[in-house]
């Protein structure tokens, strides 16, 4: 299944068969390489929060787990984003930049491969966020992210979804060695992107972003 070029679609985080964020993004292309999205300034989103109207990262995870749950709906509140999901690879690299637009690092985010779904007037693609990260700056110096995070949900493991800590950890050193080298995608391919004027963002998410989990 390829996308078309300027469809919206939405790229959603699963735990353990639960919605965990959704983002609404427009496709900048879609080859063999992988999925390229663009998620603009103040596009539509959504994300879990409990009864409380809480995100998992403001509570403990011992807490997270026995609450109860709801998807909030908002807007992307940071700089526009592109977002590279590389075929078959668990981990996508997004590119961040400033206020100004100007690039500013690149982002792994460390990940199942995403498993696509196309109904017709929505569509997406699925993958289990697994949490820990690597940033890599312009000079291709990199840091490891959100490790305590990481840690503290891997001593919950009937609850946590991640299930294979060397392999997340592996994937994220192979990714390191690629960006140390300077090889693609952190060769400064796409770091001066500019999306089509008239890639405003939508309003709303469209009807069906909540349609049960495709994995």
């Amino acid at each position: 299944m390829r996308f078309e070029p300027g469809r919206l679609i939405l790229h959603r985080n699963v735990r353990h068969g639960r919605i965990g964020w959704v983002r609404a993004a427009r496709v900048v292309s879609d080859d063999e390489r992988g999925l390229l999205l663009w998620v603009a300034r103040n596009a539509p989103v959504a994300h879990e929060v409990t009864a409380a109207g809480l995100g998992m990262r403001a509570v403990p995870f011992a807490e997270w787990i026995i609450s109860g749950y709801a998807l909030a709906q908002g807007t992307w509140n940071g700089p526009p984003v592109l977002k590279f999901l590389p075929t078959g690879a668990a981990h996508s690299v997004w590119w961040f930049s400033d206020e100004q637009g100007r690039f500013q690092n690149w982002y792994v985010n460390l990940e199942e491969h995403g498993v696509r779904w196309d109904d017709g007037a929505a569509a997406g693609v699925d993958m289990v966020d697994q949490d820990l990260d690597v940033v890599v700056h312009p000079d291709l110096t990199w840091e490891w992210k959100d490790e305590d995070e990481f840690v503290e949900r891997l001593a919950f493991p009937t609850h946590y979804w991640v299930t294979d800590e060397k392999a997340v950890r592996a994937e994220g050193e192979r990714v390191i060695r690629i960006a140390e080298a300077g090889e693609f995608p952190f060769d400064g391919t796409w770091c001066d992107f500019t999306p089509p004027a008239d890639w405003d963002a939508p309003d709303e998410l469209p009807p069906g972003w909540d349609r049960p989990p495709a994995r």
